[in-house]
């Protein structure tokens, strides 16, 4: 299990809001956590991924998808917060977040659908698509298809919190 939630953090990290393109079998090689790591858009997801424990694991096999929140998403949270997360003693909360934004399994966006969606962590993302738009627990989905090897990531602008 650890290994998943490990695996899905990586994939967290391998979205690209910005004008980047890559080629689709380059991509394809690459892993999630290559991807994102290759991003300056996602140091604070990468930062985060690696303060929660889960760095080592993310290049495992998947499928996952991601929904990766940008820098931007993060800088949403109230100040304080990131820089809280980050504190060693805050390590499961951050693990929890995390997983929150992954789901198994490898879902396109042609195949994204209205509905409730289990998470790695446990908990369920509201998905709607509306007027050809979707959001997840009210983020919106900025890029999507981001293919890597080990799973497909979909770029948010929020960053979605687990419901307690």
């Amino acid at each position: 299990m650890k290994s998943i939630l490990t695996l899905a953090f990586a994939a967290l990290l391998i979205s690209t809001p910005s004008q980047r393109t890559f080629a689709a079998d380059a991509a394809k090689k690459e892993t999630v956590v290559a991807i994102a790591a290759g991003n300056a858009d996602f140091s604070t997801l990468v930062a985060a991924v690696k303060a929660a424990g889960l760095a080592e694991t993310l290049s495992g096999e998947g499928p996952f998808t991601v929904f990766a929140p940008t820098n931007e998403a993060f800088a949403k949270l109230p100040t304080g917060t990131v820089d809280s997360l980050l504190k060693p003693e805050n390590k499961a909360k951050l693990a929890g977040i995390l997983t929150y934004h992954v789901v198994a399994g490898k879902v396109m966006a042609a195949d994204v659908k209205t509905s409730k969606v289990k998470t790695v962590q446990g908990g369920e993302l509201d998905v709607v698509v509306k007027d050809g738009a979707v959001t997840v627990d009210g983020a919106k989905v900025v890029k999507t298809d981001i293919v890597g090897s080990n799973g497909v990531i979909h770029v948010i602008d929020t960053v979605v919190l687990p419901k307690e």
